[in-house]
């Protein structure tokens, strides 16, 4: 079926950066294939399927599982990261069959991630569907009033010694209602940087992605510190390119990756950022719109660096041109500015809610907590699969996924934007009610 119109060929290399796929034979033996015989690697191939004009290119996991008529079409937002990209979800009674992105320019113009395109499998698999309660050693199946009951007992107990640790997929009427609820009881223990993430967050514009994902193509200098973009954010890779196509410089600070664009790597010190080589810092300060861009790998011992240097990356306003604010952080899960508007942030992090040995501690979806550190606290997790933290839970109550309940999102740049959801509602801000 293939015309050869090559738009996957130039998707691949223009879009994504990796040279995999081309025409090999001439005139009508002409074949669009990968070289060298290995699978085209990117984080963005699922996009070649969607520009194929006559579908020659499929989606395998899906391939003659339904038909375009029988599908329900829900507009929603992406979690998979922070990008908060548009996405439109295809669904078949209460089950998401297919992903496909919404055209947004200011966010993730009309592409989608791998990630966003196939997790839609995960969303029917090893979810948990009723209550649980450890029971001498042992999670027993059990009645939602048995599971209130055994987590009243414990909170008649702990008065307010009470804690709650958001995961990153949560939306921000969920983390509301579980703020709502800690506070009832007396406490202000919240927190949803799972890993011990304790960067200084009384200014939320030191944590935002202040430039915007569309103006970074106008950057023409942009350092990269303790960043993997193209896994971190793909679709800001994306714009990158698009910027060093107009002109752009890119230095980086960290470990050395392919990111699919020519990357003058300076190190993987942190400490560079305070004694940059001259060649650096000149073209920086001589730069028009100068990007700097912070990834975990600068956020996991605190930002106070990056925010020294913050004001070389700030030009004023002036005739013809606004004012340029180049500070940007990334962060990588869906629910972290939410969280942070909301309070979901103590100073010292998740080390303060360690410290403070709640008697009883709330986890929204946060599997990736190290458990160990809670082992004294009673365990209630409010998740929908059986991940790491159902399994050292004491009570496990089910949970709607971002797919089966309305839900705010804020993305990395601030920017507010609403999910709907698939057929019936099926939400969990009850639980925290109840």
């Amino acid at each position: 079926r293939c015309i050869q119109c090559t738009r996957c060929v130039r998707f691949a290399e223009e879009v994504a950066g990796v040279e995999e796929i081309g025409a090999i034979y001439r005139g009508e033996d002409m074949q669009i294939t990968t070289y060298l015989e290995h699978a085209f690697k990117s984080e963005l191939s699922g996009n070649t399927v969607d520009l194929c004009p006559v579908g020659a290119l499929t989606h395998k996991p899906v391939a003659f599982e339904y038909r375009p008529w029988e599908l329900k079409r829900t507009m929603s937002i992406d979690v998979m990261d922070a990008v908060g990209t548009n996405i439109r979800l295809d669904s078949r009674g209460r089950q998401v069959m297919r992903v496909l992105p919404r055209i947004n320019e200011d966010v993730n113009e009309e592409w989608a991630h791998d990630k966003t395109r196939y997790h839609v499998d995960a969303l029917v698999r090893r979810r948990l569907d009723k209550p649980f309660v450890r029971v001498k050693g042992q999670l027993v199946e059990a009645t939602w009033d048995e599971a209130f009951d055994a987590i009243a007992a414990i909170a008649k107990k702990a008065g307010s010694s009470v804690a709650a640790i958001a995961g990153d997929l949560l939306d921000c009427e969920t983390m509301f209602a579980a703020k709502k609820l800690v506070n009832g009881l007396g406490s202000t223990l919240l927190e949803g940087r799972q890993t011990g993430m304790a960067y200084d967050v009384t200014n939320l514009g030191s944590v935002a992605f202040n430039t915007t994902i569309a103006e970074i193509e106008n950057a023409d200098a942009i350092l990269l510190v303790g960043s993997n973009l193209r896994w971190e954010a793909p679709l800001i890779n994306t714009r990158v390119r698009k910027a060093i196509k107009r002109g752009a410089k890119v230095f980086a600070i960290g470990e050395e990756t392919d990111l699919t664009y020519k990357v003058q790597w300076l190190g993987n010190d942190l400490g560079l950022l305070g004694k940059m080589p001259s060649e650096v810092s000149e073209v920086i300060e001589a730069a028009k719109n100068p990007v700097l861009i912070l990834g975990p790998g600068a956020l996991k011992d605190g930002h106070g660096p990056a925010l020294a240097v913050a004001s070389s990356f700030m030009r004023p306003a002036t005739e013809g041109q606004n004012a340029w604010n180049g500070f940007n952080v990334v962060h990588t899960a869906a629910a972290r500015m939410g969280g942070l508007m909301l309070g979901w942030a103590q100073p010292g992090g998740i080390a303060d809610v360690v410290a403070a040995d709640p008697k009883l501690t709330f986890f929204l979806g946060a599997d990736e907590v190290d458990f160990a550190t809670f082992a004294g606290t009673f365990k209630v997790y409010i998740g929908h699969h059986g991940d790491k933290g159902a399994h050292h839970a004491d009570v496990i109550l089910p949970a709607a996924t971002y797919a089966e309940k309305p839900g705010t999102y804020v993305n990395l740049e601030g920017r507010v934007q609403r999910a709907d959801f698939i057929g019936e509602r099926a939400q969990d801000r009850p639980v925290l009610a109840g």
